[in-house]
């Protein structure tokens, strides 16, 4: 037995129109790139103040471009590169300590 068809008319509310402005990103980020430049070039001039030794500086500058490149693309990147910063100064370190360990083992090991 097939149902009865019921006719249904559609009914609309009047039309709504809002009008959408869009602010324009650039002027904030452009701000903020210079006070992040600011903030990359402060942390890495006490870095290299503090290193022991220039052959430390290239390194250096090395995570600290990653640590931007990384933090930039993230929402707060004045907030997250100084914790980056120094997370890849403290890898950075362990690689170094691990890398001297490895030489000094293997002098010792070509010298026998």
């Amino acid at each position: 037995m097939k149902p009865e068809k019921t006719n249904l008319t559609a009914e609309f509310a009047p039309e709504t129109r809002f009008e959408l402005r869009t602010v324009p990103p650039a002027p904030f980020r452009a701000n903020l790139e210079n006070e992040f430049e600011r903030l990359k070039a402060q942390l890495l001039a006490e870095k290299l103040f503090l290193a022991k030794s220039p052959e430390l500086y290239a390194p250096l500058r090395r995570v600290a471009n990653e640590a931007a490149a990384v933090a930039w693309a993230t929402l707060f990147p004045l907030l997250v590169f100084p914790v980056l910063f120094e997370e890849k100064i403290e890898a950075l370190k362990r690689q170094t300590r691990r890398q001297t360990r490895i030489y000094t083992t293997s002098s010792e090991l070509v010298d026998a």
